[in-house]
């Protein structure tokens, strides 16, 4: 069973002016990670991903691009509650939580390459599964300092698990 910790008192008007920045920045940084990762894909997307054989619970195409940035805009919203609330400075800050969020974001910008890019399935595979323990832990230490912002993590949980499954189906059927 887990705490939920008491946020430090701070003085929000000194952070309020960079709260905004602090979010555009969180923003960014999933959106650099998306326009890498879509970089990386583009031509295994079109070349042997198209010719690969997939699991039935494959969704089109399509699909994928909607999914992933609504799921990258919840994730820097989530993660700037915490920051928020927590701040980075001090024993209970949150700078453990958002050491796990910048780990599973990194895990996240490699996958796409190794899987899309460089065609190794196995590699993907193992990626994609640490990214899955960082976020299991990420949304657990982000419960115990902002409970909407780990509610946030649960659909990139979701949809990451999902990913796991089709990483390793088409891993296997390849």
């Amino acid at each position: 069973m887990t705490a939920t910790l008491t946020p430090p008192t701070v003085d929000r008007h000194a952070r309020e002016g960079r709260q905004w920045g602090v979010l555009l920045g969180l923003l960014a940084a999933s959106g650099l990670v998306a326009f890498l990762g879509g970089l990386a894909s583009v031509s295994g997307v079109d070349g042997w991903y198209a010719q690969a054989d997939k699991p039935a619970w494959t969704p089109p195409n399509w699909v994928f691009g909607p999914v992933w940035t609504v799921l990258y805009v919840l994730m820097a919203v989530a993660a700037w509650l915490v920051w928020r609330r927590w701040g980075l400075s001090g024993p209970t800050g949150a700078r453990v939580a958002l050491s796990l969020y910048a780990l599973q974001l990194v895990l996240n910008g490699l996958w796409t390459p190794a899987f899309f890019g460089a065609e190794l399935l196995e590699l993907g595979a193992v990626i994609i599964i640490a990214l899955d323990v960082v976020l299991v832990l990420t949304v657990a230490e982000f419960w115990r300092r902002h409970r909407l912002a780990a509610v946030l993590l649960l659909p990139y949980l979701a949809w990451c698990l999902y990913a796991t499954s089709l990483n390793i189906g088409i891993a296997l059927l390849n």
